[in-house]
């Protein structure tokens, strides 16, 4: 006769076959520890870079001072932004991990493009190939601009400002026309407005923990 489960014999704390006190197995469950809302550090990082970036493109500052573009987009609009990314995925939150990651490869890939690989493109081909980078960061923020609906009214406001400063800029790099990046230069400074608003509302209402200013969610 073979044996079953129930005629295995059961041990209690004390009574192990080897001799040895026996632990009871006990259920564990895992709670995640709550985090931070990762979204107002992305969009001030996104805001700050935006802003300083746009200050050149307005021509509101000379082109000399451009380099200092490099380490704001690096440090704060790149890694600060793609962290903020990788905390909204823990968050669970599918529309901010997508646009914070994004928008942090952006600034981080356009320092990479400034310092390593522009000089490698022709002279002659640098507008188009800078326009096309641009344009096609528009595209991807026009899609964006579609689910920010769902967001707050400030968010789509962010969205929809980028969306047009990437096009301009794409187009007047394309086609040589300053006026047309100047004017870019302005709809992107809008845009740093638009963010740092939505960054300063997230941090102001979670700190006073009541509505400080309003953002007009939309879902």
């Amino acid at each position: 006769m073979e044996a079953s489960a129930a005629d295995a014999p059961r041990f209690t704390r004390s009574e192990r076959a080897d001799g040895r006190e026996a632990v009871a197995p006990q259920d564990l469950s895992f709670v995640p520890t709550p985090i931070a809302d990762p979204a107002p550090l992305g969009l001030a990082a996104f805001a700050l870079t935006t802003f300083v970036l746009s200050m050149f493109n307005a021509n509101l500052i000379g082109a000399g001072g451009e380099p200092v573009v490099l380490g704001v987009a690096l440090a704060y609009g790149g890694l600060a932004q793609f962290m903020a990314g990788m905390w909204e995925f823990r968050n669970g939150n599918t529309f901010g991990a997508t646009a914070f990651t994004s928008y942090g490869g952006f600034w981080l890939s356009f320092a990479a493009l400034v310092i390593w690989f522009e000089k490698d493109i022709p002279a002659a081909d640098v507008g188009h190939a800078v326009g096309l980078y641009l344009i096609a960061w528009g595209i991807f923020t026009t899609y964006m601009f579609i689910p920010s609906m769902r967001v707050s009214a400030a968010v789509a406001l962010v969205f929809g400002l980028l969306a047009v400063t990437f096009f301009l800029l794409g187009i007047g790099n394309a086609g040589g026309h300053q006026n047309i990046v100047h004017i870019g230069g302005w709809v992107g400074l809008a845009t740093a407005a638009a963010a740092w608003y939505a960054s300063f509302a997230g941090v102001a209402n979670a700190t006073f923990k009541r509505t400080v200013l309003p953002v007009k969610p939309l879902n």
